[in-house]
């Protein structure tokens, strides 16, 4: 079987063609739930923050997704008092399992300054400001992906919630209407998740919920919700609840383990960055230990970190370096914070 990396960086950010007028930069984030654009004017450091619907090419299909972050981009642009033409590069940060039919469509309606990468990508640029290292998303959905000092790259997973997302809220919010089922029945041990699954999705019963599932039925997103609720559970020392947060760092630290490897980072021997990124690690330390502890025992160089900030940051760290701008990722995400506020 033919093994190569499954996602390169475009030739714009390996060879980044420096324009000495750049001023006006566009960042999307593109996934299952929502779209957020960020203009920035690197003049006057100030951005331009907006957001829309679901864009992710896997749920509403590459027409309907390109379509939904053109929209939310224009809006973006807009709010920022300048035209299209304006922009010195634009990147878009998508998720899915495959980005070339967005690709083929934002190239038809945009320029070649627009450039398109899958969404892991922006959240390693995000961790490393691109330098080697590794990003790690655990949202809705879950990918890994790093650079090595070699330059070269590694994606883990990605596969979507039917064949992977494994360590993500899907997969925590999918597992947990498993083992409610499995109290249900009798094959699997009592688990306060039977009544939180119920109680979360105002049915009245966990198998309701099953129809639900199957007959609503309830979206991606909807079952990956659940795991807040989840990390409540555990918290208050639920043993079924505990073990999946255990098992969900588990998945996610094995692929984080095989980027690792695979660029070269294994061999490093100063450390190295790690991000962690996405909205299941707000669970905090039920998640964030038992990961920390796996991947840092075999790879004592990696560092480790929860980062908090806008998804978009990633894809204006692109686009600055895409074009040469002198603009660090601690300054991005302070210009996004001061934009929300």
């Amino acid at each position: 079987m033919r093994r190569g990396s499954l996602v390169q960086l475009p030739s714009a950010l390996v060879h980044p063609r420096t324009d000495p007028h750049a001023r006006w930069l566009l960042g999307i984030d593109g996934g299952a739930t929502k779209t957020e654009a960020a203009v920035l004017d690197l003049a006057g450091r100030v951005v331009h923050h907006v957001r829309g619907g679901p864009s992710n090419e896997d749920a509403i299909g590459a027409e309907a997704a390109v379509a939904e972050l053109l929209e939310v981009a224009d809006q973006a642009i807009a709010g920022a008092g300048i035209e299209r033409r304006e922009l010195t590069r634009a990147v878009i940060a998508v998720a899915g399992t495959d980005t070339d039919d967005v690709i083929r469509h934002v190239r038809a309606a945009r320029s070649d300054d627009w450039i398109v990468v899958n969404d892991v990508i922006a959240a390693w640029a995000t961790v490393t400001g691109v330098r080697p290292g590794v990003g790690a998303i655990s949202g809705t959905g879950s990918n890994v992906f790093g650079v090595g000092p070699g330059g070269d790259t590694w994606r883990c997973g990605g596969w979507g919630h039917l064949l992977g997302d494994e360590g993500s809220g899907y997969w925590l919010g999918v597992n947990s209407i498993r083992a409610a089922l499995h109290d249900r029945d009798g094959t699997g041990p009592v688990t306060a998740l039977s009544d939180a699954v119920a109680e979360f999705f105002a049915a009245p019963t966990v198998e309701a919920v099953a129809a639900m599932v199957y007959t609503k039925p309830l979206t991606k997103a909807d079952i990956a919700s659940f795991a807040v609720r989840a990390a409540v559970v555990a918290e208050g020392g639920d043993a079924v609840a505990r073990d999946l947060y255990r098992r969900a760092a588990q998945e996610l630290g094995q692929q984080i383990a095989v980027v690792i490897r695979r660029t070269g980072l294994g061999g490093a021997l100063e450390p190295f960055p790690v991000g962690l990124i996405g909205s299941v690690f707000r669970a905090g330390p039920l998640f964030v230990d038992p990961l920390v502890a796996q991947v840092t025992s075999a790879h004592a160089q990696a560092h480790l970190q929860v980062v908090d900030t806008a998804p978009v940051a990633g894809s204006l760290v692109l686009a600055a370096h895409a074009c040469g701008a002198a603009l660090e990722r601690d300054e991005v995400f302070e210009l996004l914070r001061d934009g929300a506020r």
